[in-house]
């Protein structure tokens, strides 16, 4: 019996290792950059507990075990935050007089909570076909592909003629804290001098079938811009009401905000993006893309773009929503103070002054006060994308993603390249990281990125910089 149920399994066995997809074996190039990136993601660089130093220090070790010289090296951060160092590298060029590139990305990483999360946030879990980790996405993708390719650069004997440089940076998710690009652009500006910046702030979107369709190239930003509202009341006992309540007040104010639209208005960036995603959706989506960019744009058409995707809206259009609201300090008494926080994502070239006179005009209530947050938001004019720029990336892709369209976007965030453009140093998002339409959950729980969107985005990015390199 025994021999028969071992002959069984055998044959169950044996089938069930022929049905078995081949399992594609892992190169040792391969198994080091996974290891590089597994290192640099559980590294804990939030602002509460982490140590951006401490990711910067174990990235210059492994280039220096490559061979790139420590005298190339040095990480800086102010005398009074030691845990917020940033990594600045040299691969030396053979022309002394050709500026190089700068390949930025940033080492912190927004704030996760294990009882959040489905997994620990700061352990790299590979499972699905996915990479799951905070950081594992932004910025930490990017930043582990500019080491290992530094890395793989010397191992090769590639001798660019134009130097490579490599910024890893601490602060870009806390800005209001700290922000070492900020920073070195004041105090150590020849570190971050550079021809032109590869930085994050575009990707690619894959359709339904999980298929590449678009590679995203970002030029310009939108301003990020905050606004405190606040209104103070004598208060009472809540027994008492009286017709002015703070709360109250503040409420309907937030609920104007909210139902109010800022006018469409496109630039040769967003006029690009949309006449080129028009040729890559459903015929329905792509006559409404066409639709906004008549003169006048058709707000019906805007409308439903809107509701297909969010990210669509914020390209044609300033906006301005509340995302924090606080009041009152007790719940048997009349608040004497309510406060929000409204966050505006302002197009390129439109005053922030304009933006708070909406706003003011929105709020109708001249006791209910408004003030920046942080400052006037730093403003820039878009990089102009040209054919130096546009062609490697259209020829590397070409190899990569075979038929892969190349469309021209504005980021409808923040990133360090706000800091870099207005300094004059022009600054593009390229990562050629492909998501789906849920995108990488950056920020939020659980944050991902595609196994293949990692490993294909490192080999479009080496070749992309050796292009730009040799030019």
């Amino acid at each position: 019996m025994r021999r028969y149920l071992a002959a069984v399994s055998f044959i169950l066995t044996a089938g069930l290792a022929q049905a078995a997809p081949p399992v594609k074996p892992v190169s040792a190039d391969e198994q080091a950059f996974r290891a590089l990136y597994k290192q640099l993601v559980e590294i804990n660089t939030t602002l509460s507990v982490g140590s951006c130093t401490a990711a910067a220090e174990a990235m210059a070790a492994r280039l220096a075990a490559a061979g790139l010289p420590k005298a190339d090296m040095q990480i800086l951060a102010p005398p009074d935050r030691p845990k917020d160092g940033a990594l600045i590298a040299l691969y030396p060029g053979t022309d002394a007089k050709a500026e190089p590139i700068l390949l930025l990305a940033h080492l912190d990483v927004v704030e996760a909570r294990r009882e959040d999360w489905q997994r620990d946030p700061f352990t790299l879990v590979e499972e699905d076909g996915f990479f799951y980790a905070r950081g594992s996405s932004d910025d930490k993708a990017m930043a582990a592909v500019f080491t290992d390719s530094l890395i793989r650069y010397k191992q090769e004997g590639f001798k660019p003629r134009r130097g490579i440089k490599l910024a890893l940076t601490c602060g870009e998710e806390t800005s209001e804290t700290f922000n070492s690009v900020e920073w070195l652009l004041r105090t150590r500006p020849e570190t971050l001098k550079a021809a032109f910046v590869i930085n994050e702030g575009a990707g690619g979107e894959l359709n339904a079938k999980g298929e590449p369709v678009a590679l995203q190239v970002q030029a310009g930003e939108k301003v990020y811009q905050d606004f405190l509202l606040e209104i103070t009341n004598p208060g009472g006992h809540s027994s008492r009401p009286v017709r002015e309540n703070a709360v109250v007040q503040l409420s309907g104010a937030l609920e104007r905000i909210g139902a109010y639209q800022f006018p469409i208005r496109l630039n040769p960036v967003t006029r690009a993006y949309f006449s080129k995603q028009a040729e890559l959706v459903a015929p329905d989506v792509a006559a409404d893309m066409q639709a906004v960019l008549r003169d006048p744009p058709d707000a019906q058409a805007a409308q439903r773009l809107w509701t297909r995707n969010p990210a669509w809206n914020g390209t044609l259009r300033t906006t301005c929503t509340p995302t924090m609201v606080e009041g009152g300090h007790a719940p048997n008494a009349l608040p004497q103070r309510a406060r929000a926080n409204v966050n505006c994502r302002i197009l390129p070239g439109e005053p922030i002054a304009s933006v708070q006179e909406q706003l003011v005009k929105l709020i109708a209530d001249d006791k209910i006060a408004i003030s920046l947050v942080g400052g006037e938001g730093l403003a820039s004019s878009p990089p102009q994308l040209s054919r130096e720029i546009l062609d490697p990336v259209r020829k590397v892709a070409e190899k990569v993603w075979p038929g892969v369209a190349v469309v021209p976007t504005q980021s409808t965030g923040a990133t360090d390249g706000r800091f870099l453009n207005a300094a004059g140093i022009p600054t593009y998002g390229i990562s050629g990281m492909f998501h789906d339409a849920e995108g990488s959950r950056a920020h939020g729980l659980n944050e991902r990125i595609r196994v293949k969107s990692l490993l294909d985005g490192r080999r479009f990015l080496h070749e992309l910089v050796k292009r730009y390199a040799e030019q």
